[in-house]
């Protein structure tokens, strides 16, 4: 009988959230041609999925990783990016491989626009605007930029947003409080975007006075841990003894010094926000791009709840500043926290209107906006970006110049537990073992692969050439295999080099 009842409770759930249902697997599927696709054509590099699975693999065998795989020394990987999403998720790298931390991004992604609709429907008055906002939220370019561009924790952290103002506006504090505590341990600058979070969600719970000091004292204790984690512990992990991410020459060389420039110029700050202030002439029209975009996708309605626009701040802040210019735009996943803020403040602000005929307007304006906004990223941008990631449409994005499923044949002709050296769309793959290293990074490697017909990033075309051709004629190595382009070279035995002992 209980079975029984389990059963029909669960096709009544199905019952009441079918559009919803629908929603999910139809995204499941776009997500999946995009981000497993990508990883199947070797369309995932070194820089990220490949340093980050193989930090996985070592932690899922309980020992540090040492950032070899992308760095000349060794160097806790936790003084790069404080991360511990990757200790947690390590475990199903035994179940779903290489494929794993995109698997599980699709899966939190998901589960964000879940999350976005149980929001919308703890209310009468904005349960109708449930379904709207989720599919904008899985539609969001940033979003889609963001799966088409290997794994980042900060991705999952965004899809843990809606959920905290879910447990918040319900008012279940230990709830809340998790949902805090998983989103600060997801990446150092996270703990930042949370202190505004908290501060927007502080003025919308200000009628209550709980929670009016709840939020004030989550922020206060989120920009305390960010101070804590980028002024000690990582510089305490770091081989130089500082952190590595502070790339805001414009403001100064550390955060007090950008603070006390912005408020010592503030004309000249806010210049710099909005042109191009590296000098660099790829640049131009980048953060345009980026802002015309935020405003077709509907951004403008947030300012019928400015609440939502104060958790925006953090997020431009360390855009629009930054030295690299490739930061500022749509590309990779610079935006995807813009996703959750968005979808729930501009349906937020929707629902606040009293006339139905601009609610209705403005939901077609919004939705309308945001898939042109997405198709723009697919068809046409300031800054250059790989567009086979992304056509799904295209032949393009299922095939490579090249025979794939050849090339993955070849791979398995190297032992797990062998020493690699690999060119970077192939290291994501060879990443589950516990010493692999980005060409041109030899060091003791027993195995070399590379491809003519891949990018020789992070090599100039000249100096790849040159690099192989001193390999092949070194006399210390010979050919395993090779075929179209694609080359896998092993040690011989009498140069073999010993791996130095941890």
């Amino acid at each position: 009988m209980p079975n029984i009842l389990n059963l029909a409770m669960i096709m009544k759930l199905f019952r009441e959230n079918r559009a919803l249902l629908i929603v999910v697997v139809f995204f499941a599927a776009v997500y999946a041609l995009i981000s497993v696709v990508n990883h199947y054509y070797f369309r995932t590099y070194a820089l990220d999925l490949g340093a980050y699975t193989n930090a996985i693999w070592d932690y899922a065998h309980f020992q540090w990783n040492d950032s070899m795989a992308f760095k000349a020394a060794a160097e806790n990987l936790l003084a790069d990016h404080f991360d511990l999403y990757l200790l947690t998720f390590s475990p199903f790298s035994w179940i779903f491989g290489t494929y794993t931390l995109l698997i599980l991004q699709i899966c939190f992604v998901l589960f964000g626009g879940i999350g976005v609709y149980r929001y919308f429907q703890l209310s009468d008055k904005t349960s109708s605007y449930a379904l709207y906002a989720s599919i904008y939220y899985y539609l969001f370019f940033g979003l889609i930029s963001a799966l088409s561009f290997d794994y980042h924790s900060n991705t999952v952290a965004a899809t843990l947003v809606p959920w905290l103002f879910y447990f918040v506006k319900r008012e279940k504090v230990i709830a809340s409080s998790l949902m805090l505590l998983a989103l600060l341990v997801a990446k150092e600058n996270i703990s930042l975007w949370v202190s505004f979070i908290c501060l927007g969600l502080m003025i919308e719970m200000w009628r209550r006075p709980f929670w009016r000091y709840y939020m004030a004292s989550a922020s206060v204790f989120s920009i305390l841990y960010f101070m804590l984690i980028t002024s000690w512990v990582m510089p305490a992990l770091a081989n130089q003894h500082a952190y590595p991410h502070f790339h805001y020459s414009i403001l100064g060389s550390k955060p007090a010094e950008a603070i006390m420039y912005m408020l010592a110029h503030p004309l000249d700050s806010i210049q710099a926000f909005f042109i191009n202030h590296t000098g660099n002439p790829d640049g131009n029209y980048v953060k345009l791009e980026f802002l015309i975009l935020l405003i077709v996708s509907g951004a403008y309605i947030l300012f019928r709840k400015p609440a939502y626009i104060i958790m925006l701040i953090p997020l431009f802040f360390q855009k629009f500043y930054h030295d690299n210019i490739g930061m500022w735009g749509i590309s990779s996943h610079y935006s995807v926290e813009f996703a959750p803020i968005l979808a729930i403040g501009i349906f937020s602000s929707i629902a606040s209107f009293r006339r139905s005929a601009l609610r209705k307007i403005l939901i077609i304006l919004s939705l309308g906006g945001c898939l042109l906004a997405t198709l723009r990223i697919m068809d046409r941008t300031v800054m250059h970006t790989d567009k086979s990631r992304i056509r799904i449409y295209q032949a393009s994005h299922y095939k490579k110049d090249y025979d794939v499923r050849k090339a993955h044949q070849a791979l398995k002709m190297i032992p797990d537990d062998a020493v690699v050296c690999v060119q970077s769309p192939f290291l994501p793959h060879l990443s589950l073992r516990d010493h692999i290293y980005q060409f041109p990074m030899v060091k003791d490697a027993e195995y070399i692969v590379i491809s003519s017909k891949e990018n020789p990033y992070p090599l100039t075309q000249e100096a790849f050439d040159l690099t192989i051709d001193e390999i092949m004629t070194s006399g210390q190595w010979e050919q395993l295999y090779g075929d179209d382009g694609l080359y896998i070279l092993k040690r011989s035995p009498i140069f073999s080099i010993p791996h130095p002992s941890p």
